[in-house]
């Protein structure tokens, strides 16, 4: 398959740009913090994350409880998170390959390939906290939800369909949010490559078994990183590709980013040795 990183819109997208014009009505203003402390989409304070990324467990947990908190009892705050293409490269099913059907796919650290590949994916470590929140709800948590994250490696290929990669499946996993909402994965800083700034993507499902059955996602949509952890992250052996890419983008020129982004900036503390943490809340309309 062509590695045509380029094709990034259609309905999705069309519906997004409706979505965020009514969006940016309530986003509120966020205020930039030290060099690895950017803001964050959804809510007044930019909270804190747990500063260990190399311990994901308690690095996680910390940043998504500050988050989750801060978020969902700050009026005013609960601002649906736009929906995004899922791009050419989703691995669901609905193009191709689908690492949803793969046994061993549920799992918190996605470095790895499962079943019958056996590739590792190498690179600087990140702890990715997704906390979801019901904009149908109050803002209330949406526990016992799934949600299925995939990204590029550091250079900038996708497993399972990119050439290079196209025989593992890596970088890919599901897991069920907590009783806060929210969900940890571990992995690693995905790269940069032509036409897109750094970013995961992600799509949430009403359940565990959803996901698995291939059931519609509630939402797809994508978490864009902050330059100041990308260009640190680059400074790391093994990206020098994107550390040329990082400075021909910016989310102001992405095709998916440029109309605004601020509900899908995550925050992010760390560092290139010990690693990254990054935290995102998204306000999902489940009515």
């Amino acid at each position: 398959m062509t590695d045509d990183r380029s094709h990034h819109r259609g309905l999705a997208h069309d519906l997004r740009v409706m979505e965020a014009a009514l969006t940016r009505r309530r986003i509120l203003g966020c205020f930039a913090g030290a060099a690895l402390m950017p803001v964050i989409g959804c809510g007044t304070d930019a909270s804190t994350p747990g500063a260990d990324a190399a311990t994901g467990t308690d690095a996680g947990t910390d940043a998504g409880t500050d988050v989750s908190t801060d978020a969902g009892t700050d009026a005013g705050t609960c601002t649906a998170i736009p929906a995004e293409t899922a791009g050419p490269f989703p691995g669901d099913g609905t193009n191709g390959a689908n690492a949803l059907a793969l046994a061993g796919v549920v799992r918190r650290d996605i470095r790895a390939s499962v079943g019958p590949a056996a590739g590792v994916a190498p690179g600087v470590l990140l702890t990715v906290r997704l906390t979801l929140l019901d904009a149908s709800g109050a803002c209330a948590p949406l526990a016992g939800h799934a949600i299925y994250l995939w990204h590029c490696d550091r250079d900038g290929h996708y497993s399972m369909y990119s050439p290079a990669v196209a025989g593992e499946n890596f970088l890919r996993g599901v897991q069920e949010t907590d009783g806060a909402g929210s969900a940890t994965f571990t992995t690693i800083f995905p790269g940069a490559y032509p036409g897109r700034w750094p970013h995961m993507h992600f799509e949430v499902f009403r359940s565990l078994a959803t996901a698995m059955s291939g059931g519609n996602a509630l939402i797809t949509s994508q978490l864009a990183l902050p330059e100041a952890a990308c260009a640190a992250a680059y400074a790391a052996d093994g990206y020098s590709a994107s550390a040329r890419e990082l400075p021909r983008m910016t989310l102001a020129t992405d095709g998916v980013f440029r109309d605004g982004a601020m509900l899908q900036l995550a925050t992010v503390t760390g560092d290139g040795v010990t690693g990254f943490v990054a935290s995102l809340v998204a306000v999902v309309l489940t009515g």
